[in-house]
């Protein structure tokens, strides 16, 4: 006889969706869908191991109202151990970590969903807006012309409903952020900064859709003004990889590059693919940065609009195979090495946190070495070596200095390979 298991994978069983008013899903494309996603991780509520005890074809059905987030949950199974000292109260843990007004009634959620598509408006100030193009009912691109808007919304404990409204979008955090937790409401330097879509029906009523969000932290910076930390970062899966987490990023940079009293943006801790987008959306700012093109790489190259840096054409003989070229170095202010005075400055003006900057140029110096220079190219991997060993310094200065120097050219081979794949990204 077959052992029957009791034992769910929490992160199968938990099926969430954002669910729109039938008006908003007549206007959906064929490919769209917004309903029956599940988690990345569900250890922060059902522990550790992700797995629930004590049934059999669990469904844990959480539902959200498309806009104002308002919850549903409906837990199914087709057995449950009768065992109920081991069993698991997949209600009672889930619970913990959301409004206690969540909807059980299938019919008032429907009522709900319908209500709010109406009358459900944004909270906060919006900051920016950008558009894109409505897809058609076979899934491809529109060809009438007609666009989707998307308005990024800034927000903080001092907006009337906002509090609440937090409450019931945090558990994002937990469910696709690795070591994420809640954050503390009685501290007022939280800001934040929400992603909505603008999708127009078919009797031209606009109405709203949650994408994700974004939290940071303003703390003092001496002598008066404020660093701004981004410390949550989190788009729902039915919107990924399609450009909305960067337009999201480029909003709250720009936020703290025109606040007066902003002197930097920070990221706390960032997963590996945020720093991917990070980095592919400062690269493809300073590339578009003409002053700062200009005088980094001088008459080597000019920007054009954040695409490839065209290099000046000559009519000069060419080089031996591994000869310097004699002309990579040039009078631009990157080098290698890069003028640390001139590149400061640069970093102050555009509110960027040290190690980040140094990355960037690194990439963009990489991005314009001509790899026949062997004194440029001495040049920068003592540049990047210099910060390694300084980044590194604790753990290097207990290596014997063989050993050291072999660790050190390892690291930077290993850096180098990363920023090559970082820079194909923004080709």
């Amino acid at each position: 006889m077959a052992t029957v298991d009791w034992t769910a994978d929490a992160n199968e069983a938990l099926t969430l969706s954002l669910v729109r008013a039938e008006e908003d899903k007549q206007v959906l494309g064929g490919e769209e869908t917004y309903e029956e996603f599940h988690p990345t991780f569900t250890y922060p509520i059902y522990g550790e191991d992700e797995k629930i005890y004590g049934y059999q074809d669990l469904v844990i059905d959480l539902r959200f109202t498309s806009g104002s987030l308002v919850q549903y949950l409906s837990v199914r199974y087709a057995q449950k151990l009768d065992a109920s000292t081991t069993v698991d109260n997949v209600e009672g843990i889930l619970k913990e970590f959301i409004p206690s007004d969540y909807d059980t009634d299938e019919a008032a959620f429907f009522t709900r969903v319908r209500e709010d598509a109406v009358s459900f408006k944004p909270i906060g100030s919006v900051i920016n807006t950008y558009t894109r193009p409505v897809p058609s009912t076979s899934g491809s691109r529109s060809a009438t012309g007609e666009v989707v808007e998307y308005e990024v919304y800034h927000a903080t404990w001092n907006d009337p409903g906002f509090r609440e409204y937090h409450r019931r979008m945090q558990i994002f955090i937990l469910l696709y952020i690795e070591a994420g937790s809640y954050i503390n409401e009685d501290d007022d330097a939280w800001h934040f900064f929400v992603l909505y879509e603008k999708r127009k029906r078919q009797n031209g009523t606009k109405t709203y859709h949650f994408i994700g969000y974004s939290s940071v932290y303003k703390f003092y910076c001496f002598p008066e003004k404020h660093r701004l930390r981004l410390s949550q970062f989190v788009i729902v899966p039915p919107y990924q990889h399609q450009g909305h987490g960067s337009e999201l990023y480029k909003t709250i940079y720009n936020y703290a590059l025109i606040t007066p009293l902003i002197s930097e943006l920070t990221v706390e801790d960032p997963a590996e693919a945020f720093e991917d987008l990070r980095d592919r959306n400062d690269l493809r700012m300073l590339l578009a940065n003409e002053n700062f093109m200009k005088e980094g790489f001088s008459n080597e190259a000019v920007s054009h609009g954040g695409g490839k840096v065209q290099k000046r054409k000559t009519r000069a003989r060419a080089n031996p195979m591994g000869a310097s070229s004699g002309m990579v170095k040039g009078t631009g202010k990157m080098g290698p090495p890069i003028d640390k005075a001139w590149s400061e400055t640069f970093r102050t003006q555009l509110k960027m946190a040290g190690r980040q900057w140094q990355r960037l140029m690194e990439m963009l110096i990489l991005m314009h070495l001509n790899p026949t220079d062997i004194q440029a190219a001495r040049a920068y991997r003592l540049q990047v070596k210099e910060r390694l060993y300084r980044f590194n310094f604790e753990i290097l200065a207990q290596l014997e200095k063989e050993e050291r120097l072999e660790k050190l050219e390892e690291t930077f081979q290993s850096l180098r390979e990363d920023y090559l794949r970082i820079l194909e990204m923004i080709k």
